[in-house]
């Protein structure tokens, strides 16, 4: 059988350098995504994740260093929920459609494509649900439909921005066994996320971004009381619960002084 760390890889960036403006945002970073490959991206607010996912996606090119992509590799990207316009009038399943616009001659859909749309819809779990306003579903729903118009592309490798940002633990949970069910599938998946205990130790596999890659492997390597402090500058405690790390954040107030009276 074919180890996974010798299969070509889909996209590898190689000592890749980015800036906006004068201000860096990754530094040196080289990152291998290979078929079949789930991966979290783990780090603070600005360490650079969104960015590395814009990198893989191709909507932006390095500012130096190398970036190689496997030819003709499909790769779809799940946007923040946040960043969505919920207004626009548009349904579940014209919004899902989306994916195919740029590809299609005639603007209408034909019937395969509506066909392929209820059959994605289906298999995510929202079947029901295309003949509603996108601004009519709950957070899990939106973001399986999302999940879904990234699928119509029929990617290789899916990229998703914060996906359980926002949802309650039952929903995180059913978004999580989601993704485990498409990788099962075969599908290389990358994510950022900021839920070290609910998702990112729960993943195959980590990176730890602070600008730089300061950790990869897996959980077990990644998520370590060292590695934390060096990735979100703040000491946390790592422990062991059924198998798994669970991170405590170990903040201390700092108590007021007394204030010495002036006579």
């Amino acid at each position: 059988m074919t180890q996974l760390g010798t299969v070509a890889p889909l996209v590898r960036l190689d000592r890749v350098s980015f800036a906006y403006a004068a201000e860096p945002v990754l530094r040196d970073v080289s990152v291998t995504i290979r078929p079949g490959e789930f991966t979290g991206l783990v780090g603070p607010s600005g360490s650079g994740k969104t960015t590395l996912l814009r990198l893989l996606l191709g909507t932006v090119e390095p500012g130096r260093g190398r970036l190689e992509r496997a030819g003709g590799v499909a790769v779809s990207y799940v946007p923040q929920l946040e960043t969505v316009n919920w207004n626009f009038p548009v349904t579940v399943a014209e919004c899902v459609l989306m994916a195919r616009a740029q590809d299609r001659l005639a603007p209408w859909a034909s019937r395969a494509e509506r066909a392929e749309v209820a059959a994605v819809l289906d298999r995510l779990g929202i079947g029901g649900l295309g003949r509603r306003h996108i601004r009519e579903l709950s957070g899990g729903q939106q973001q399986r439909m999302f999940i879904a118009r990234a699928l119509l592309r029929r990617p290789r490798l899916l990229l998703l921005d914060e996906p359980t940002s926002g949802v309650d633990v039952r929903t995180r949970h059913e978004l999580l066994e989601l993704l485990t069910e498409l990788h099962r599938d075969g599908l290389a998946i990358v994510l950022t996320t900021h839920d070290l205990n609910g998702i990112a130790v729960r993943l195959p596999n980590l990176l730890a971004l602070r600008t730089r890659v300061v950790a990869e492997g897996t959980p077990a390597e990644v998520i370590t009381p060292a590695v934390l402090e060096q990735t979100f500058g703040a000491r946390m405690e790592v422990y062991q619960h059924d198998g798994l790390p669970v991170v405590i954040d170990r903040y201390q107030p700092v108590r007021a002084q007394p204030v010495e009276r002036v006579s």
